[in-house]
């Protein structure tokens, strides 16, 4: 049964500046490639952040920002993923990008739930559609920040057979404790990994609070930060999540019949 080690690099985005956040990461992927890390998640938005004032200027410049992640990925034989402006329909979509380890893009996914308490939709359109796709890796699932209160959207990619939940995001300190409780839930009611990467220090006037994690199938932490910038990992053994699901069978089990979701309060 297969075993990979996976990993998230937190770090502070700086906000417009690209140059400088490739750069970190860049000066941080031998650290990761050192410890045979075969999946990195990056922070959301972690090119730019949200430079709402430029936005339409930052998602432009994607398409190279996305050549450059390519090069990386073949050049360390990393599947990596994070969100990206992605410009579309006269609006931006934040949309999260999966990049084969042979620098092949693998899909996209642009975030269903924007935060309006930060005015996300405003500047952002939302996507509308659940995204799960296969890797080199594993099969993986992907949700972005805010969508990480929403468990019908988590349950759909289990469903759809996601092995592996990736997130990223930009999460603040005043609320860390829902991150990090949210992470592990995610994983234990679905029985799925779960590696969470969020963005650390201060962008504009929101701390951000890190906290990344690599989470079990069970919702352990194999691997977790803290406030400050961090590089982490934690090996992720698929026979783990096999005997669990063997042992609580709470997927097999469901009754979806008998709670239909509605489509209003």
């Amino acid at each position: 049964m297969r075993k990979i080690v996976a990993g998230c690099y937190q770090f502070q985005v700086l906000p417009g500046e690209i140059d400088a956040n490739l750069n970190k990461i860049e000066v941080a992927l031998p650290h990761f490639a050192d410890c045979n890390c075969r999946l990195l998640v990056l922070p959301e938005m972690f090119s730019c952040g949200f430079d709402y004032p430029f936005l339409q200027q930052r998602a432009a410049a994607t398409p190279e920002v996305l050549e450059t992640l390519r090069g990386w990925a073949r050049r360390y034989g990393i599947v990596l993923v994070g969100s990206l402006p992605e410009a579309g329909e006269g609006k931006v979509y934040n949309t999260s990008y999966v990049i084969e380890a042979d620098g092949a893009v693998a899909g996209a996914y642009r975030k269903v739930h924007l935060f309006s308490l930060h005015r996300e939709d405003i500047y952002f359109r939302a996507g509308e559609k659940h995204f799960v796709c296969d890797t080199s890796i594993g099969r993986l699932g992907i949700l972005i920040c805010y969508d990480l209160r929403f468990p019908e959207l988590a349950r759909t990619l289990a469903i759809k057979q996601a092995e592996i939940l990736c997130i990223s995001a930009q999460w603040p300190t005043a609320r860390i404790d829902h991150w990090s409780v949210l992470l592990r839930a995610r994983a234990i009611e679905n029985q799925l990994f779960v590696v969470g990467c969020n963005g650390c220090g201060q962008a504009g006037k929101l701390i951000l609070g890190g906290h990344s994690a690599v989470i079990s199938a069970g919702g352990q932490a194999i691997a977790a930060a803290n406030g400050a910038e961090a590089r982490i990992v934690g090996e992720l053994d698929f026979a783990e999540m096999v005997s669990l699901r063997e042992k609580i069978p709470c997927l097999t089990d469901r009754a979806p019949a008998s709670y239909e979701l509605e489509t209003e309060l």
